[in-house]
């Protein structure tokens, strides 16, 4: 029965044993002491009890397949498909699964190690942005540079005389320009080559000047010069000295301005210029000054009165018989008391035009100053003239050393061109001189070497002689000698 029931049941596994089914960890099968269950051969799952050996084996049957709990189904189900193949490879799973925590520890590592890369290519990255900023500063100092040393070259070109006169801008007032002779000061501007403009100063009637410097940053900058020349009318310059005048008589009881006070004035309020006045056409005042005395001296001879006519006269000229009367000498004497006391000129001039050539030679004046003053800055106290005492060129075949020898020793302070060759023809070089010296036996006699050579002026009848004397010959025996760089040889006479 047992043997029918096992049959029949394995046609109902057979088709059930294809059903694939979860496999849970707490189902697998695990090793048994009992040797019967193990050599047992694979059941179908339908079997129910039966007894092996001793052992009984609850198999379950198709009959009561559906009162079996389904875990236990499984399990046994389980337990029927597994091999010993299986059986021993479960430890090895186990072990994988162990190892499970390993593989986590790398794949943090790994992502450590990721994040430590990161960080690394930044730095990198941000290593070469500095670099590469760095390079862009450097291009652009250099650049910076560059432009700073090409404007400084075009600002010293800028400075020699061919090339100032076109750097320089001249600033007219527009009130001078509406006067008589602006047209002629501004064509005389224009002609000279340098740039005009037209510009309201802050003092009346006057010409400023400006350099174009050349500048890195704007191309070309004006800088202002100091020098400023204003025009002033004869009306404003007589009434001026005539407040002078009336403040010296009577002790400084005078309240108006004076010409000294009213230079001063303008200085104070701009104390960056350089102040010179122009006054035109002053002969004109004296010339009338001069005629009205006359005219007054025949009246009163002839003891005429004024008629009807001389009244029109006198209003045609009323403009001139208003101004104060000052002789030429009240004049002299207020413009040296204004130059004492102020350092401001005067200048008297005839015509317009002569003040337009005023300002035209005041332009290249103002231009060539910086080129004047450069020249002048050397390295020595003293001057040394190209007539005497300059620069010798000598030729690689020796040519000039007897005339560099010449004026090295003209260098010495009262020496003439006849001393320097009275010493040159009896010592043509200075080894020979030295040579001379080292032969002398004591010190008195190379100090007194050359007090004997005779110089000699002029020639035939005329010519006279003299001697060298001991103060030069002791002078060129310390020059020789003396290893004192700071030795002043006049001092040890």
């Amino acid at each position: 029965m047992c043997s029918d029931s096992l049959q029949s049941e394995d046609l109902r596994s057979s088709s059930d044993s294809d059903e694939e089914l979860p496999v849970f960890d707490f189902l697998q099968p695990r090793p048994s002491t009992d040797v019967a269950s193990q050599k047992a051969p694979k059941k179908p799952a339908s079997s129910v009890l039966c007894s092996v050996g001793s052992a009984d084996v609850m198999m379950i049957s198709s009959d009561s397949e559906d009162d079996v709990p389904l875990a236990q189904r499984v399990k046994l189900r389980q337990e029927r498909r597994s091999t010993p193949e299986e059986a021993d490879d479960l430890p090895h799973r186990h072990l994988s699964a162990s190892e499970t925590g390993d593989a986590t520890k790398a794949t943090k590592r790994s992502a450590e190690e990721i994040r430590a890369s990161r960080e690394e290519a930044l730095r990198r990255r941000q290593a070469r942005e500095r670099r590469q900023q760095d390079r862009e500063a450097l291009k652009q100092e250099q650049e910076r540079q560059k432009a700073e040393r090409r404007a400084l070259a075009e600002a010293s070109k800028s400075l020699r005389p061919e090339e100032c006169i076109k750097h320089m801008v001249v600033a007219v007032d527009p009130a001078l320009l509406q006067l008589e002779g602006g047209g002629t000061l501004l064509a005389s501007v224009q002609a000279l080559g340098c740039s005009c403009a037209i510009e309201k100063q802050p003092l009346p009637r006057s010409v400023t000047w400006a350099r174009q410097a050349p500048s890195a940053q704007n191309g070309a900058a004006r800088v202002p010069e100091p020098h400023v020349v204003m025009q002033m009318t004869v009306e404003d310059f007589i009434t001026l000295i005539h407040n002078y005048i009336q403040e010296e008589r009577h002790s400084g009881s005078a309240c108006s301005p004076t010409l000294t006070s009213w230079v001063r004035e303008r200085q104070r309020l701009h104390p960056d210029k350089r102040l010179s006045l122009a006054v035109i056409e002053l002969e004109s005042y004296f010339r009338a000054r001069k005629s009205r005395s006359q005219k007054r001296l025949r009246a009163a001879v002839a003891g005429e009165e004024a008629g009807g006519g001389k009244e029109k006269k006198k209003r045609r000229s009323g403009h001139a018989e208003k101004l104060p009367e000052v002789s030429r000498v009240e004049v002299e004497e207020a413009v040296v008391h204004l130059q004492l006391h102020t350092g401001v000129s005067v200048r008297f001039l005839s015509t317009w035009k002569e003040f337009s050539d005023h300002i035209t030679m005041t332009t290249k004046a103002v231009a060539e100053a910086p080129f004047k003053r450069a020249r002048e800055q050397t390295g020595f106290s003293f001057y040394l003239e190209s007539e005497w005492a300059g620069g010798q060129r000598v030729d690689k075949a020796g040519k000039g050393l007897l005339q560099a020898w010449k004026r090295q020793i003209q260098q010495f302070n009262r020496v003439s061109s006849d001393v320097a060759a009275a010493i040159l023809a009896a010592y043509p070089s200075p080894q020979l001189l030295k040579k001379a010296y080292s032969q002398c036996r004591t010190e008195n006699e190379k100090l007194s070497l050359l007090s004997d050579l005779l110089i000699r002026r002029g020639e035939g009848v005329t010519s006279t002689t003299r001697r060298v004397g001991p103060e030069l010959s002791k002078r060129l025996f310390l020059l020789m000698h003396s290893r004192d760089p700071e030795q002043n040889l006049d001092a040890s006479l």
